[in-house]
C-alpha cells in the first residue's frame, strides 16, 4: 500500500522561526500558533505552547523558561522543538482522529544533513510515521500556484522570520538560489535599536512586530502613517508613550531592506539567461509575512525592472505548498527529497 493512500492522515508542516501551521490532506490549514514553548526549569514539563507560550516571553517567574526552540529556520533547541511539536500534533491527532500520520515538512533549502535529521527525528518524536522534506522555496512556489514541473523558470523571494531565501525554479527542481539571515526577526531587531537610539525608548519583540506590520515600509508611503506605542524611558525607567511614524520606520529598516534587495539581485545575475527571459515575463513572487511590508514589491521592481507579485495570503505559502504536493503527489513527488525515516 502506498504511504499516501491514507487519505486525511497525512499532514503537511511549516516548521517555521516564528510560527507553525499545519494542513491535513483535504481540510487545508487546521492549525497555525506561534513556534513558542514555556516550560518548567525544574521539571522540564510544557507549561503551554503557542499563543499562550508567546504572551508569556518576557513576563515569566524564574521556575519557566518560554523560549523560541527555532533559529534562522532551523532548530536551535532540539528538546524544546521536540516537546513543542509533540504537544501541537498530539493537539491535531486528537482533534482530527489522526494516528501516525505520514508528514511532509518544509525545510530551508541547503540545511545540513545534521539539521535535516533533527527535523525528521523531532517530527517522528512527536508521533508521525514518515516524515518526507521538501524545500521551503519549492514549497512556498508550490504554495503560491507556480507550476514549478514545467520548463518555463519562475522565481520566488520567501521572507520569513529567520531567513529570505530566493530561488529560481525549473522543471521540478531549484536551479539557482541564494539566503541571508535577515527577514523579520531582524527587522525587528532593526526598530527596537532604532527606537532605542532615537527614542532613548526600550520597546519589546512584540512592540517592534506591530510597528513593523503596521507601518513598516520599503519606499515613502504616499500618505504617511503614525502609531502610538508605550515602552520604558532608558533615563527614567518608567514608562512613557511616544508616536512614530513610517519615515522613521523607513529609516530604521533600510540598510536591512537594502541587504535583502542586493540578495534578489545577485540571484539574478547567476541565472542562466534561458530561465532570466521566462523571469522578465513571469515576474518575481513574494512570499512569507516579509511580503506584507508596504511597498516592499514596488521597491523589487524598480531595482530589477521586473514584474513583482505578492502572493495570495503570502504567511500561508509553505504549508501550503506541503499540503498541495499531498493531494497531488504523482505529479509532485519529485520536489520532495529522498530522505525518509520509519520508527
Amino acid at each position: 500500500m502506498s504511504l499516501f493512500s491514507l487519505g486525511s492522515k497525512n499532514i503537511g508542516i511549516d516548521l517555521g522561526t516564528s510560527n507553525i501551521l499545519v494542513t491535513i490532506k483535504g481540510k487545508g490549514v487546521v492549525l497555525k500558533e506561534p513556534a513558542v514553548v514555556a516550560t518548567d526549569i525544574k521539571t522540564g514539563e510544557i507549561v503551554a505552547t503557542g499563543y499562550e507560550a508567546k504572551e508569556m516571553l518576557g513576563k515569566t517567574p524564574e521556575a519557566i523558561e518560554a523560549i523560541k526552540p527555532m533559529k534562522d529556520g532551523v532548530i536551535a533547541d532540539f528538546t524544546a522543538t521536540r516537546l513543542m511539536l509533540k504537544n501541537i500534533l498530539k493537539k491535531v491527532c486528537q482533534r482530527y482522529n489522526i494516528a501516525k500520520p505520514v508528514a511532509v515538512v518544509g525545510v530551508p533549502y541547503g540545511i545540513t544533513e545534521v539539521e535535516e535529521r533533527a527535523v525528521e527525528e523531532s517530527i517522528m518524536y512527536a508521533g508521525a510515521k514518515e516524515v518526507y522534506l521538501i524545500e521551503e522555496p519549492m514549497a512556498s512556489a508550490i504554495g503560491a500556484g507556480l507550476h514549478v514541473e514545467e520548463p518555463s523558470g519562475s522565481m520566488v523571494v520567501d521572507l520569513g522570520a529567520g531567513i529570505t531565501e530566493v530561488a529560481v525554479i525549473s522543471l521540478g527542481g531549484i536551479v539557482v538560489s541564494n539566503s541571508i539571515r535577515i527577514a523579520g526577526d531582524e527587522l525587528d531587531k532593526d526598530i527596537i535599536n532604532y527606537i532605542k537610539k532615537e527614542q532613548n525608548l526600550s520597546i519589546g519583540d512584540t512592540t517592534a512586530e506591530d510597528i513593523k506590520m503596521e507601518i513598516g515600509c520599503a519606499t515613502p508611503l504616499m500618505t504617511k502613517l503614525s502609531m502610538e506605542i508605550r515602552g520604558r524611558d532608558l533615563s527614567t525607567g518608567l514608562p512613557r508613550n511616544i508616536t512614530i511614524t513610517s519615515e522613521q520606520i523607513l529609516d530604521a529598516l533600510s540598510e536591512s531592506i537594502k541587504r535583502i534587495v542586493q540578495t534578489v539581485k545577485q540571484t539574478l545575475e547567476k541565472t542562466p539567461p534561458e530561465l532570466a527571459a521566462d523571469l522578465v515575463e513571469n515576474g518575481i513572487i513574494l512570499t512569507g509575512g516579509g511580503a506584507l511590508i508596504k511597498n516592499l514589491d514596488k521597491l523589487l521592481s524598480e531595482e530589477t525592472s521586473m514584474p513583482v507579485y505578492i502572493a495570495d495570503e503570502p504567511l500561508d505559502c509553505v504549508v501550503r505548498g506541503t499540503g498541495k504536493v499531498l493531494e497531488e503527489l504523482e505529479r509532485l513527488k519529485p520536489v520532495l527529497t529522498n530522505r525518509r525515516k520509519r520508527r
